[in-house]
């Protein structure tokens, strides 16, 4: 890898580890009811909503309450979300005239909008009308961002309280991580992105004349070209910062109204990752050993690392496939001395670069956002291993607004059973005796995603249903259909492309294991945190392992690493690894 590559990198990581600490206390602040002064202007207007909705904000719930009310707010938003698009050609501020979408269409992108995958089967310029975008899918972007972080500040409390049977307000969580933190944080965002020239307007689609004009597919003449607008700084602010991904428009960030400038997509590429790394500053400070939250992070940021510089290093290498064609593949980011081996720009934007490109890639598949600003089909195969392995791995590196943290405590659950196991003693997390129930449920948590991709990918590929719509043959088309189960079954929402995934089979498939990756994780961690706050603490002893050493970090790495390839790894081998061995040396 060049050193500019290191130093973009290095950039990069370092501006997002600056910001850890500040966001990360003011977070913990929010949750724990504490003066963050947004609060003297916000306070009426939350006490307002508490008010006209019924709620008690004094008065907390226990873990089964609070799953109920959590699967029956995000159910009404599925639901609203799915009436928006079959209602839509009636409904105002549609002024493309846009038809009412399919309902398998429609299923699939509630589903996806509602569990924080944002998966999109379709073009979104050319399918969703302004309101459709604005009050179903931007809205969604919030709440299902929200309804991550309350999951995961409910697993804290858990954690933090003793011989408790309640774990906190489900509509006061909901409220204030919207209210407080992807509000404020999104508004500031959305206007930095207006002034780079991301569009945000109720004005129709602009016909402009090409200063070149072009033929079509048919050879005739074309002199006009139809650009897309609309409220898009807005829905973009969101969909990075609550890792929800998606895109206004098709080709999603790559779009240059969209993702205009180098600052914007520095900015939006920082968004993706910047909650979620300071969650675990929050969790530290709730549970009261800010070192606990520091290892976790630790954890997280040598796995992002150790995957993103492979993906650099091999995306600037070239294909393999193209060499022995002579064909040019110097990349605009290669210094002099290396072009020799080039580098693989196809499927990247040019202003972009590879490096940038890369992190990116890395960035969106760590957290559970799936947004791209560069096509992830047109990888090296063991460039484009890389984002789907971060997927695979359970989107607990760095991962989704809150879901990301619970995954991972998911697995430092796992991790220090494993641990008393080997010296005979039953194991404890943060003074809290980890039995057998809490291992079920954190195993829970960690396979059902697994199922989901596993099953969904054999059942796709075994079916003519499934199997017409793979337009590549061989094992690049099974990396797509793998791909695309283990972004749905993991909640991200990328797509490898390739892949007509816009049909009643995999608009159904697909949306069923959006929802079971999702709710059937969220439920058994509502029920660990349950039973953890629960219990009362255990004294500290000689055999008791210590979770905030660098020892720590690497069990956990190795914990979430075996689970990743002992699930993974015959998938793979049968897709981008048995693909990259059949490239010409």
């Amino acid at each position: 890898m060049t050193n500019n590559g290191f130093i973009q990198i290095a950039i990069y990581l370092g501006v997002l580890l600056l910001l850890v600490k500040p966001l990360g206390t003011y977070m913990a602040r929010v949750y724990e009811g504490k003066s963050i002064g947004l609060d003297r202007v916000l306070g009426p207007l939350e006490r307002l909503m508490y008010r006209l909705c019924g709620v008690r904000a004094d008065q907390e719930m226990t873990w089964k309450s609070y799953a109920v009310a959590l699967l029956i707010f995000n159910f009404a938003g599925l639901l609203a979300v799915y009436l928006l698009q079959r209602t839509q050609a009636m409904l105002p501020l549609n002024p493309a005239q846009m038809p009412a979408v399919s309902p398998d269409s429609s299923f699939n992108t509630a589903v996806s909008f509602a569990t924080n995958t944002n998966w999109q089967g379709y073009g979104g310029e050319s399918t969703m009308s302004y309101l459709t975008q604005m009050l179903g899918l931007t809205v969604q972007n919030f709440l299902s961002a929200a309804t991550g972080m309350a999951v995961l500040v409910a697993l804290i409390r858990g954690l933090a309280r003793r011989s408790a049977q309640t774990i906190g307000n489900c509509w006061v969580d909901l409220t204030r991580s919207t209210l407080y933190i992807l509000l404020p944080l999104s508004l500031v965002l959305a206007v930095v992105l207006v002034s780079q020239g991301v569009v945000q307007t109720f004005e129709p689609y602009h016909t402009v004349s090409l200063l070149q004009p072009a033929k079509d597919a048919n050879g005739a003449l074309v002199t006009e070209q139809t650009l897309a607008v609309g409220p898009a700084a807005s829905q973009v602010a969101i969909k990075q910062l609550g890792t929800n991904g998606g895109g206004f428009f098709n080709v999603n960030s790559a779009h240059p109204l969209e993702n205009p400038t180098p600052l914007s997509n520095f900015l939006e590429m920082l968004s993706i990752l910047l909650i979620p790394a300071a969650l675990c500053y929050t969790f530290g400070r709730m549970v009261g050993d800010t070192r606990q939250g520091w290892v976790v992070l630790a954890a997280m940021t040598i796995v992002l690392v150790g995957l993103l510089v492979p993906c650099v290093v091999l995306e600037q290498a070239g294909n393999p496939a193209l060499k022995p064609l002579g064909v040019n593949q110097t990349a605009l980011d290669t210094p002099p001395q290396l072009t020799q081996s080039g580098g693989n720009m196809q499927g990247k934007e040019v202003r972009f670069g590879i490096v940038n490109s890369a992190i990116w890639a890395t960035a969106t598949t760590a957290a559970s956002n799936g947004s791209v600003n560069s096509m992830h089909d047109s990888y090296t195969p063991i460039g484009g291993l890389v984002p789907m392995w971060l997927i695979q791995l359970g989107e607990v590196i760095l991962g989704g607004v809150g879901s990301g943290l619970y995954g991972m405590l998911a697995f430092v659950i796992i991790a220090v059973f494993i641990a008393g196991l080997m010296v005979g003693r039953t194991p404890e997390y943060l003074g809290k005796k980890i039995e057998a129930f809490e291992m079920k449920m954190a195993s829970l948590a960690v396979l059902v995603p697994c199922t989901a991709v596993l099953v969904g990918t054999a059942v796709a590929v075994s079916l003519p249903q499934g199997a017409s719509s793979i337009r590549d043959p061989g094992p690049h088309g099974f990396s797509e259909v793998l791909y695309a189960f283990s972004s749905a079954g993991n909640n991200n929402g990328s797509a490898f492309a390739g892949l007509s995934a816009n049909t009643p089979f995999y608009n159904l498939a697909l949306g069923l294991a959006m929802l079971v990756a999702r709710y059937w994780t969220i439920i058994p961690v509502l029920a660990i945190a349950g039973s953890l706050a629960a219990k009362r603490t255990v004294p500290i002893g000689a055999g008791t392992l210590p979770t905030h050493t660098p020892l720590f970090v690497v069990l956990l790495i190795a914990v979430v690493v075996v689970v990743g390839a002992l699930t993974f790894i015959p998938a793979l081998a049968l897709g981008p690894i048995v693909e990259h061995l059949m490239l010409p040396r």
